[in-house]
């Protein structure tokens, strides 16, 4: 005859049972809690011990995932199985175990050389079969750590005055994030509240109301826990009323040296128009004794002493005139 329980105190039962069968079958892995860093090019040890009976199905893995991304895409580093090391991957020929073979409680993986493509998320995965009641997996994460590189400064903004100016300021690498602060060099820049704003994260210093006292070099200085390197750059606050009056007289200094030119030339003209002599023109002068051309001349005129008159004798192609002179007496 079969006897029903509770569902409740079965359970329980149950429970207890599996709980009594666990001591032994776990694989227990410990891990930092906190996140490790190492500077860049040194040695980093990324701490793993485990707890549980090492048998001839005992392994170990160690996996990479780069930052943002899930743990199931994770790549492989190392495979300890069948009392063998396997590095695989990338980083094949920088990891390794501190201890090898980790059949003492101790799976600690060593990297050399560390790059800034190091950082991410590492797995240290236990597996014992048939010590299957945890999953044997510990998650740390690497950090990297990188010097600021030279940053890059850069301005933009209208810089006349009155105007206001951004002054930008950014490293290309750097781990932790590099803050940024701008300062001033030379005579110190007491602003007026408000019309300088900076961001040390965004590395962005803004400049409101400029004044030609706002002129001068800027340098910015990116840093972090590794060190810190800088950039410059040199502000030019114009002043535009200043120019409009440095057009003006520009122009009518042009407009007297034009006009002196104009009238130098001018004199000059008239004092050589009067040393030029009179021109003759001979050619033209018409003579009342000239004759007409093809027109030989004809023989001397007679004088007719009787009367006192001059005679021409007559000729074919003209017409005989006379001319009537005073009579001699």
């Amino acid at each position: 005859m079969m006897t029903w329980l509770p569902g409740g105190f079965l359970c329980r039962f149950l429970l207890g049972w599996v709980g009594l069968s666990a001591p032994g079958l776990a694989v227990e892995v410990k891990v930092p809690s906190e996140p490790l860093s190492a500077p860049v090019g040194k040695t980093a040890e990324l701490a793993c011990s485990y707890s549980t009976s090492v048998g001839d199905n005992f392994a170990l893995e160690w996996s990479f995932v780069q930052p943002g991304r899930p743990v199931s895409m994770s790549q492989p580093i190392l495979y300890f199985t069948n009392g063998q090391l396997y590095p695989t991957g990338s980083k094949a020929e920088r990891a390794s175990l501190l201890q090898n073979p980790p059949t003492g409680g101790v799976a600690t993986l060593k990297l050399t050389d560390v790059r800034p493509s190091d950082t991410g998320t590492y797995l240290c995965h236990v597996n014992n079969p048939p010590d299957f009641y945890t999953n044997g997996l510990g998650l740390i994460n690497l950090t990297v750590l990188v010097p600021p590189s030279r940053p890059s400064c850069s301005q933009s903004g209208q810089t006349s005055v009155g105007g206001s100016a951004a002054l930008r300021c950014s490293s290309s690498t750097g781990a932790p994030k590099p803050v940024y602060n701008w300062i001033r060099l030379g005579a110190s820049l007491t602003p007026s509240p408000g019309s300088m704003v900076q961001d040390e994260v965004s590395g962005q210093l803004i400049l409101t109301n400029l004044s030609l006292a706002s002129s001068g070099t800027y340098r910015c200085v990116a840093t972090n826990q590794m060190g810190s390197a800088s950039c410059e750059l040199t502000l030019s606050v114009t002043d535009p009323s200043k120019g409009r009056v440095a057009g003006t007289v520009i122009g009518v200094l042009l407009g007297v040296l034009f006009l002196s030119v104009a009238v130098f030339c001018l004199i000059r003209f008239q004092k050589e128009r009067r040393k030029r002599p009179k021109e003759t023109f001979g050619g033209s002068d018409l003579q009342e004794d000239a004759m007409a051309p093809g027109i030989s001349e004809q023989p001397s005129e007679r004088a007719d002493s009787s009367n006192g008159l001059l005679e021409r004798p007559p000729s074919a192609s003209t017409v005989t005139t006379k001319s009537k002179l005073p009579m001699v007496v």
